[in-house]
């Protein structure tokens, strides 16, 4: 009961004390807005009516009656880098990083606002310069990253590197495969130019930095194959079942021309058919039947593409098995049977590709680096209709 009634009691203060409040900001409120000009206000209003061109016209008529607003110069250069106006955002941030009166750390948010303008115009050596003063200042991680993206685009792995390691230390997220990539783009490059032995220690880095890093073995691989080693090349291919199995698809015409090559035709493609009994792949499926229809006919190769189809079933499969009947069909059958497999073909184009868990983005080849986002690794080597399919 006492407790009743001291909530009593407390109600109307609780109340009274919220009605003060209010008043005050609405009186700091009205202060300050009378300190504004007229024209911040027209501002508001061309953006609230969609008339950007004249907001930003209003916007920099408020900018020039009042220096002070800093933070307005900020939101205005920002909007000219978004819509493409480069050098308006340049000489809006850069105006900002020469005043004498900023404070610390807005003078370090103009540096970084400055470096992303030129990153954005293309500038990457003033922007990297920019980008590295900001190595010490609460901006250094963002700063790092823009970093990253430009040595990426300049190709300097050895900087990239150690760029995505300091970052690792600040962001406390791992980078190992990204570290990865960039050795295996060096081994790349060394191979590209003939270097074998320069090219042997960076795939090694990049196998001791991520273990899992498939790209390794398949360029250790290809390494080995050019150096007439068959046996150490179909060794390398080989540890990616170990590494993840899903790529074996990207090495299996490699693996089947390494034994070939060996004179053990025939022990290359049961070790392609086991891959495909263990592992459902539409490209192992389109390999391991053209090595089927040229080592035993079509009746063999038939009987592949149906069992395949009858496991896993697609669209896709469901083409090749249509490919693998017009072999041995009919003549009356074959026009009929042409068509209904042009029909499906056409319908499985969109579905034959690749695409990227990040961000989406489909490309009918393998890309280690997306394109579109320029993230690693996001492409899963399966075709997009594939992706139901268990391994």
């Amino acid at each position: 009961m006492d407790v009743e009634l001291w909530w009593l009691l407390a109600l109307p203060l609780f109340f009274a004390l919220g009605w003060m409040a209010a008043r005050v900001d609405i009186r700091q409120i009205v202060s300050e807005s009378r300190l504004l000009p007229a024209s911040y206000f027209k501002g508001l209003n061309f953006l609230l009516n969609e008339q950007p061109d004249k907001a930003i016209e209003a916007f920099l008529e408020v900018a020039k009656v009042n220096p002070q607003t800093v933070e307005l110069h900020f939101a205005l250069g920002n909007l000219f880098r978004r819509r493409g106006e480069v050098e308006r955002a340049i000489r809006m941030h850069q105006n900002l990083a020469e005043r004498e009166d900023l404070a610390q750390d807005q003078k370090f948010q103009a540096l970084l606002e400055l470096a992303q303008d030129y990153l954005k115009a293309g500038l990457l050596d003033r922007a990297e310069e920019l980008f590295q003063k900001l190595d010490d200042s609460p901006h250094a991680e963002t700063a790092l990253r823009f970093l990253l993206e430009i040595y990426e685009q300049e190709k300097d792995w050895h900087k990239a590197i150690i760029t995505a390691e300091k970052l690792e230390v600040l962001s406390g997220r791992s980078f190992q495969k990204e570290i990865a990539n960039f050795y295996c783009e060096m081994a790349a490059r060394e191979l590209m130019q003939s270097r074998p032995a320069e090219a042997r220690p960076h795939l090694a880095e990049a196998l001791a930095h991520h273990r899992l890093c498939v790209r390794a073995n398949m360029l250790l691989g290809d390494m080995e194959r050019d150096l007439g080693n068959g046996q150490a090349a179909i060794a390398a291919w080989q540890r990616i079942e170990s590494q993840n199995p899903a790529y074996l698809s990207l090495v299996a015409e490699r693996l089947l021309n390494a034994y070939r090559g060996d004179g053990r035709p025939e022990e290359g493609l049961n070790l392609l058919r086991g891959f495909l009994e263990k592992y459902a792949s539409l490209d192992l499926l389109d390999l391991v039947y053209q090595a089927t229809l040229a080592a035993s006919g079509s009746q063999e190769a038939y009987r592949l593409v149906r069992d395949e189809v009858r496991r896993t079933p697609t669209l896709l499969g469901l083409d090749k098995l249509l490919e693998a009947q017009l072999l041995d069909v009919p003549a009356e059958r074959r026009q009929d049977l042409q068509m209904t497999k042009q029909l499906i073909h056409q319908h499985t184009r969109s579905l034959a590709m690749y695409k990227c868990e990040h961000c989406g983005f489909r490309a009918r080849q393998f890309y280690w680096h997306c394109p579109a986002c320029g993230e690693w690794e996001t492409y899963a080597p399966r075709r997009t209709e594939e992706k139901g399919i268990p391994v």
